[in-house]
């Protein structure tokens, strides 16, 4: 029998008869590849505007944000999580004047299925101080990955 695709994609003429139970067939190869296309992708990213008047300005699966004081902000998604083990990655710059800040950092807490906060700290440029930003850095850019 020839091999064929139809329209939506669905394979017919391939048979796997004879073969012993628990052998690999194509219903096994198209389970495991869905699922393994699910795991460790990035679920959600953005692109956060942390100076002067915060603002997302791009985003996938961030539904909004909270400010809740200077440096201190919750993420809430979209879609939420399957549990509270998946990953933030996070990164932070500062436009213009480096002498401003030397260094600025976040950290994530209070994560949830739906939600996680997150705070923005910086350091002076002689690293003699640390702070919340009360001018929060230029961008902040993170992904979550799960």
């Amino acid at each position: 029998m020839p091999i064929t695709i139809n329209g939506t994609g669905t394979l017919a003429g391939v048979s796997v008869g004879g073969l012993p139970d628990g052998t690999v067939d194509t219903d096994v190869l198209a389970a495991n590849a869905v699922t393994n296309a699910k795991q460790a992708i990035i679920k959600a990213w953005c692109n956060f505007k942390g100076d002067g008047t915060e603002a997302i300005n791009r985003s996938y699966n961030i539904a909004s944000f909270t400010d809740h004081a200077a440096g201190d902000y919750t993420f809430t998604f979209s879609n939420a999580m399957a549990t509270t083990n998946y990953v933030v990655l996070i990164h932070t710059s500062r436009a213009g004047d480096d002498s401003l800040d030397a260094l600025s950092w976040g950290a994530v807490h209070g994560k949830a299925t739906g939600s996680f906060g997150m705070n923005i700290t910086q350091t002076n440029s002689a690293f003699s101080s640390t702070a919340a930003l009360s001018d929060l850095a230029a961008q902040v850019n993170f992904v979550v990955v799960e």
